[in-house]
């Protein structure tokens, strides 16, 4: 008799869903496309190679939280796939871990029922690619500058009066002093509908208002497609 075929375990169906979608990315070509895979293809891979082991993680998690839902029938989901599809080659893109982990965070999202819409699900994509890690730090921060702290083992002084610019210096050391650099991260993330209008950043206000939250509703909802959730 030949040897019975060998059960597949869940982290290897995982794997091999992640792939297959993966797969799907449309590769490079045009006449550079030689000198290109000469030059990059190993990275690429390596790339590629993480990025599946960061699937695979996810689609397994994705098991363990929504009961019956199992990789193959979120192969068949057509919103989960254009998800996974664009949210791949944006990681190919990309190698800060801030973003990449906004990545992994927004595909295990996509999959639970508390997902966006799928047009929002989509722009939040295009935000990740576009945006510095730095913006999405200071939105983090912005957005609540008392959990931040928390989060990150940074004292709170407990501030009487002061600017929302020191609040941002103080959980963000790579920015002190840096108001033209902040300034404009700020200025982009308003342009992108993320945090609320107006010229907060350097006005003085008591303890209470430096601590306020300044994202809007889409920079909440964008914080949480990109975060773990609970």
């Amino acid at each position: 008799m030949e040897k019975p075929p060998i059960a597949k375990s869940k982290g290897d169906v995982a794997r091999e869903v992640g792939r297959a979608i993966v797969s799907l990315v449309p590769a490079a070509g045009g006449p550079l496309q030689v000198a290109f895979e000469n030059l990059f293809t190993s990275p690429l891979e390596k790339r590629k190679q993480a990025w599946l082991e960061q699937l695979a993680e996810v689609l397994t998690e994705v098991e363990q939280r929504v009961e019956n839902l199992t990789p193959e029938k979120l192969a068949s989901n057509e919103v989960f796939v254009t998800v996974v599809m664009q949210a791949s080659q944006v990681a190919l893109r990309n190698h800060q871990k801030t973003k990449l982990d906004a990545l992994r965070n927004a595909v295990l999202n996509a999959a639970l029922s508390s997902a966006p819409e799928e047009d929002e699900q989509l722009t939040f994509l295009r935000l990740i690619d576009q945006l510095a890690p730095w913006h999405l730090r200071v939105l983090a921060v912005l957005d609540n500058p008392e959990l931040w702290m928390r989060q990150h083992e940074i004292q709170n002084p407990g501030w009487s009066m002061g600017g929302v610019s020191t609040v941002l210096e103080h959980c963000i050391p790579e920015l002190h002093g840096q108001r033209e650099v902040y300034d404009q991260i700020v200025r982009d993330l308003q342009a992108d509908g993320l945090m609320g209008q107006g010229q907060f950043l350097h006005m003085t206000m008591t303890g209470g208002g430096m601590m306020e939250s300044r994202t809007a509703g889409r920079g909440k909802r964008f914080i949480q497609f990109i975060s773990s959730p609970q």
